[in-house]
């Protein structure tokens, strides 16, 4: 995995606690399941960061490749693939997510 995209996902990852790759932004996302990806981050109340895969679509292609999972969104957390919108929200309901993102912020 040597691609310059790949490089660019590599060190976004490594330099955002909570990285999503969305269809949309976070204050106007284009597709449901971003929005409700977006939504169970704002419930935690943490901040996370994100890119737009529609406006880039060498990016949105290469990162299905990276993660080798099929759709968007997906979340990266504490550098680590954790999933999409379906695996976010059932973390969220167990209370996974948030032992997840504290132990990951207070790193």
């Amino acid at each position: 995995m040597s691609e310059p995209v790949f490089e660019r996902i590599r060190t976004e990852i490594s330099e955002n606690p909570i990285m999503v790759y969305m269809k949309g932004t976070p204050d106007f996302p284009q597709c449901g399941f971003s929005g409700a990806t977006v939504r169970v981050f704002e419930l935690l109340g943490v901040p996370i960061a994100s890119r737009n895969v529609l406006e880039d679509p060498e990016l949105r292609d290469a990162i299905k490749r990276f993660s080798n999972w099929p759709t968007i969104p997906q979340v990266y957390i504490g550098g680590e693939f954790v999933g999409g919108c379906d695996i976010v929200r059932e973390m969220y309901e167990s209370g996974e997510l948030a032992e997840l993102v504290k132990k990951t912020l207070e790193a």
